[in-house]
């Protein structure tokens, strides 16, 4: 499609990342996706053949994300829009009741992943001089619930991050916080349990969510948004 886009999507495994792969490629968009899940890229790559391309990269992995960016890059250019969605959420549980190990993967995977896929992509979109960047937030980056403390802690992370970053890119390019908002995902139903299914799919997410974030560009630099209802 000649008006086809680029796209980089992080966490295409499975819930609103996996659904926004369907619904971009469905719109003529070319997708570079990962996850950790080799099953689930396996059949991302039967489904999606070239020039999408789908890798296993654990984000968390510094060497590995900038490996695969190096990769998409030299395979077609910087992306047109770079999508942070893989992310964690802790079990529920009293802040002081939360293992170390467990804070430091939501930690290593929320924020530290993050910060290396822009790390990586978003030089060559400077030097291009376009491109937004949109990181996944949370209503719990911007508000706090019990018991979800450490994912609260990361996704208000995300959001000073990109509100930072937002304020050093050129003029003409984006970065903004997205909370997707309530969204019947594995997450959800680590957090819910079987009340999730009562939420929105995240097909019927994306059919709201990718025309958003599609027409997002300059004028939206900096905003903390959520997706439409």
């Amino acid at each position: 499609m000649a008006n086809g886009r680029r796209i980089v999507i992080t966490g295409v495994s499975r819930g609103i990342g996996k659904a926004m792969v369907v619904s971009m490629t469905k719109r003529g968009h070319t997708v570079a996706g990962c996850a950790r899940t080799e099953d689930q890229i396996n059949e991302l790559r039967r489904s999606y053949q070239a020039p999408h391309r789908f890798d296993v990269v654990d984000v968390a992995r510094e060497p590995l994300v900038r490996q695969w960016a190096e990769d998409v890059l030299a395979d077609g250019g910087p992306p047109d829009l770079l999508i942070n969605n893989a992310a964690l959420i802790n079990e529920n549980a009293a802040t002081w009741e939360v293992a170390a190990d467990e804070f430091g993967e939501l930690v290593d995977v929320n924020v530290k992943g993050v910060f290396y896929v822009i790390r990586h992509f978003v030089p060559a979109m400077v030097e291009r001089g376009r491109g937004v960047i949109v990181n996944l937030s949370s209503a719990w980056g911007r508000t706090t619930s019990p018991e979800v403390a450490p994912y609260c802690a990361t996704k208000w992370a995300v959001e000073g991050l990109t509100r930072a970053l937002a304020q050093e890119l050129l003029s003409g390019m984006a970065a903004v916080s997205m909370s997707p908002g309530t969204v019947h995902t594995q997450m959800l139903e680590r957090c819910f349990g079987p009340s999730a299914a009562d939420c929105q799919s995240p097909e019927q997410w994306a059919r709201r969510a990718v025309p958003y974030l599609l027409q997002l560009g300059a004028k939206d630099n900096g905003k903390p948004l959520t997706t439409p209802t």
